[in-house]
């Protein structure tokens, strides 16, 4: 089976190929999923089985502050690549990479059944995505949340916002799984307990400091990204 990752210069993107190394995972320069004249030539020069699509615009500042942008990578990208790859192979799996942040975090434990509502233009683009990756028969989305297994960027961390969090090669392994045991529809790939996001700071840099939702001001944030599977197994944490 050929495998077509995007995004793999990403935190999750690089842990896919580092886990299906025989997958094809071109760059940026490679294929421009915006450009669609550079997916339809990609496409139209190689046989892809299964396409894993994880590139994206991930920053809700950023989502926030071009729009446009955001659309185009987003939603018209993720299009791009449907309707090529239907086109080149109308039997193959197209799995979407999708995020937590779809529902409107004011409860939290969201399981695949329950409504999305999103919070803010990034989630909106993201569930825009999934409504496009719906139109094929076999297909795969997928929803989680994840940082990277590295130092936390900032200097502090919310003890307000919570998830059911994993580390980005935790989701790799559970999404390797998922097309191993050619799952379709919607998944939630999550971990085992939901806890806070400084908690989950704390697991690889224990100096952090806390803070709440009344010391932000920016885009409007999911307060609570924890998610329930009701089709999938769940996933253990841990450092």
């Amino acid at each position: 089976m050929t495998i077509l990752i995007t995004g793999v210069t990403g935190a999750l993107g690089s842990e896919l190929k580092n886990i299906l190394p025989e997958s094809i995972s071109p760059t940026h320069r490679d294929l421009d999923i915006c450009n669609f004249n550079s997916v339809h030539n990609f496409f139209d020069n190689k046989k892809i089985d299964t396409v894993i699509h994880t590139a994206a615009l991930t920053t809700v500042r950023g989502c926030e502050e071009n729009k446009s942008q955001a659309m185009q990578i987003n939603v018209e990208g993720t299009k791009n690549l449907i309707n090529n790859f239907k086109n080149s192979n109308p039997r193959g799996k197209f799995v979407y990479i999708s995020t937590a942040c779809v529902f409107d975090g004011h409860s939290g434990m969201y399981d695949e059944n329950s409504i999305p509502y999103p919070e803010n233009f990034y989630s909106l683009t993201k569930l825009l995505g999934e409504y496009e990756t719906r139109k094929l028969k076999n297909s795969l989305i997928i929803r989680t949340n994840f940082v990277t297994r590295k130092k936390w960027p900032y200097p502090k961390a919310f003890v307000d916002r919570f998830g059911t969090y994993l580390f980005a090669n935790q989701v790799a392994t559970g999404i390797k799984d998922t097309v191993d045991a050619d799952k379709q529809g919607i998944i939630h790939i999550v971990g085992d307990k939901k806890i806070s996001m400084f908690e989950l700071a704390t697991l690889t840099t224990p100096d952090i400091q806390p803070m709440t939702m009344n010391d932000y001001s920016g885009p409007r944030l999911t307060l609570d990204m924890s998610l329930n599977s009701i089709h999938w197994k769940k996933y253990h944490i841990d450092k």
